[in-house]
């Protein structure tokens, strides 16, 4: 249970990090600026189509009298842009981090330098970076997609339903989180998704108290904004004593050697 306020205190470090480095925080508010812009100006051109679009989808109500006609176009109106703005929400982090990845490879960089040792660089381009980073966003979501629909199949259950599974759902996203943004530092150090996830998975609670915090935070996009050059430095002071513990021996779950993807 200790490495749950322990991975909170990476979360913390890596705000007062930013803090301390204004320029930096400055230069991590652009990726996540530009996509909030992005998706708000999606979400109000759903607001504004979702009722046209439940009309085209619903032919079969068109004779159907009142009130009937407008519960149902209603219901399913607000449906479909509650479903819009879940998916804005699960995907914001990994759509800003791609957007962001040049930006945030040099804040990750700086992290690195600043706190002494290797700066570690992937030596790939741009496009290979941008490419695996968007693969494994992929990847990552189809994961997220697959509990989502279990969670939400157990989420029936009397009681079990409404408690202890919201609880796991943040878990999940937590932990999902916290591998997206650690990638950032470990891809640099050559580590492919399968070595990410295992590394992670050795240390699950520090994983968890770092990831979860930020989930609940990340609920509201404009907060996401400002808290993601934060948690990208904070990411990367967890890779860094991740990697280190790992090759000192003192995590038991070792990932396999950590190579660049090639594929």
């Amino acid at each position: 249970m200790r490495d749950l306020g322990v991975g909170f205190g990476y979360l913390i470090k890596g705000q007062r990090w930013v803090g301390r480095h204004g320029r930096w925080f400055g230069f991590g508010l652009l990726p996540g600026l530009v996509t909030l812009v992005l998706y708000a100006a999606a979400l109000v051109g759903l607001g504004h189509g979702a009722d046209n679009l439940v009309s085209w989808a619903t032919p079969f109500a068109d004779d159907w009298s009142s009130p009937w006609l407008g519960l149902l176009r209603n219901t399913l109106t607000v449906l479909v842009f509650a479903l819009g703005l879940f998916l804005a929400v699960i995907t914001f982090t990994a759509v800003t981090l791609l957007v962001g990845q040049p930006f945030y490879e040099s804040l990750s960089e700086q992290v690195d330098r600043t706190e002494g040792g290797e700066v570690p660089e992937s030596g790939l381009p741009l496009w290979r970076d941008l490419w695996i980073s968007a693969r494994d966003s992929v990847r990552i979501l189809v994961r997220v997609g697959l509990y989502s629909v279990l969670l939400f199949a157990l989420g029936f259950i009397p009681v079990v339903g409404q408690t202890v599974v919201p609880v796991i759902g943040f878990c999940v996203t937590g932990y999902f989180l916290a591998e997206e943004l650690t990638a950032v530092a470990l891809q640099r150090r050559g580590m492919v998704l399968k070595d990410r996830l295992v590394l992670l998975r050795g240390r699950r609670m520090l994983t968890l108290g770092f990831g979860v915090p930020l989930g609940l935070a990340f609920l509201v996009p404009f907060v996401a904004v400002f808290l993601m050059p934060g948690a990208v430095a904070g990411a990367t002071l967890l890779a860094r004593d991740l990697v280190a513990s790992d090759e000192d021996g003192d995590d038991d779950a070792a990932p396999a050697p950590y190579t660049l993807d090639k594929d």
